[in-house]
């Protein structure tokens, strides 16, 4: 799919002089998550009056992740056929989770920085225009490496950008890493949760679980827990889906379009939708707009991958991250990583590394006691990460610190 840049009043002229253009290269490698931060990377950079042009090899998701586009971002296909003319770099290339930016863009970004460092003879007392910033954009993680390696230079040894130099860019957690993409007006955790995916209107509006033991007895075992599943396929999936079809209090699970739903249709009886505990509700690919609203709303949040956990953490609810399975193991070093930076309670790393192991294990019922521990914690870690710069703020800083 190759979207085209909407025609776009100019730049108010107070913007023009810090507005860039911003060239964004992203493979589709994992699912959509890749696509997927790439996208918000955009759009956030499209909102503060930046041009972008994201190259990606698979722009297909972005029918229904982002159907409407953004009048600021220009969707091209991965190539490598030369540039020429308009198709120059821009001033700011970023390569997304190390996929290597095309030979013939590194061509046309060597040709540029060159060309630019002769635009002005000695004797002038112009300055020169300032050559394009090369950045890796790298994978999200709360390993301490992260902090040591941000921000460090990498020149580029071979091939036709010989002599460049790139950047490392680390997102993370801490102050000393590039942070986390974060829109500048980002919505509070709502206070009451509202219908979704719900045409019918045949829920309520329910409390917020944090405050349940504050209510009625008898209210509070009459509301249904809502849970989003987003998730790859983990052992202990079936005895979960058993355990919550035999839970106590209703439970609305919302299943994500795609493996999710494979996943959840191998474990339970064919045709099962409803029961007196476990309703479910199949959903359809979402908006990343809708995706964040159901975050939100919901009690629990099932997560994958780097996307939907940051937007998770925005939402300030419970949640259980899925993280990526590596063959070597060391995806369990990088989610107890995770655990500890964000002080998680013991209950949560224990059901953590019960959803992530290797072998199906056996996981403790969702009782209100315990989401209620965790959604004191879910809201503690996202006003630590609210105080903290956001990751789009940090990148245009850092270039812009760029000789």
């Amino acid at each position: 799919m190759i979207v085209p840049a909407p025609s776009v009043a100019p730049l108010a002229a107070s913007s023009q002089k810090q507005a860039w253009r911003w060239d964004i290269f992203c493979r589709v490698i994992d699912n959509h998550g890749d696509l997927g931060v790439c996208w918000r990377l955009s759009v956030d950079l499209a909102e503060r009056g930046h041009q972008v042009r994201l190259w990606v090899d698979d722009a297909a998701a972005l029918t229904w992740m982002a159907p409407h586009g953004h009048p600021r971002v220009q969707v091209l296909p991965w190539s490598e056929t030369p540039l020429a003319g308009l198709d120059a770099p821009g001033d700011v290339a970023i390569e997304a989770f190390g996929c290597e930016l095309p030979l013939s863009y590194q061509a046309a970004l060597a040709h540029c920085v060159n060309a630019r460092a002769s635009d002005v003879s000695p004797s002038s007392s112009e300055p020169a225009t300032r050559p394009p910033t090369w950045i890796n954009l790298e994978y999200l993680s709360a390993e301490t490496t992260v902090e040591r390696l941000h921000g460090l230079p990498s020149p580029v040894l071979s091939g036709p950008a010989q002599g460049l130099t790139k950047w490392f860019f680390y997102p993370g957690f801490t102050a000393r890493t590039g942070g986390l993409i974060r829109e500048p007006h980002l919505p509070p955790p709502p206070v009451r949760a509202t219908q979704i995916g719900n045409p019918a209107g045949e829920l309520a509006p329910r409390a917020d679980i944090a405050s349940l033991s504050q209510r009625p007895a008898g209210l509070a075992r009459r509301q249904a827990l809502r849970i989003s599943l987003f998730c790859y396929e983990p052992q202990g999936l079936d005895s979960w889906l058993q355990g919550l079809r035999l839970s106590s209090m209703p439970i609305h699970l919302w299943v994500a379009a795609g493996r999710p739903q494979t996943a959840v249709k191998q474990c339970l009886p064919a045709g099962h939708r409803h029961a007196p505990s476990l309703n479910l509700r199949y959903l359809p690919f979402l908006t990343q707009t809708r995706y964040d609203h159901l975050l939100r709303h919901c009690d629990l949040n099932v997560v994958r991958g780097e996307d939907s956990l940051v937007r998770a953490i925005w939402a300030g609810r419970p949640l259980i991250w899925h993280i990526y399975p590596q063959a070597d193991g060391v995806h369990h070093d990088k989610l107890d990583a995770f655990l500890a930076l964000s002080q998680a309670p013991t209950s949560l790393v224990d059901y953590h590394r019960r959803w992530n192991a290797d072998q199906a294990m056996p996981l403790p019922a969702l009782t209100q006691a315990l989401l209620a521990s965790w959604q004191d914690w879910a809201l503690a870690w996202r006003e630590r990460l609210l105080a903290q710069p956001d990751l789009t703020s940090q990148l245009i800083a850092f270039v812009r610190g760029k000789p």
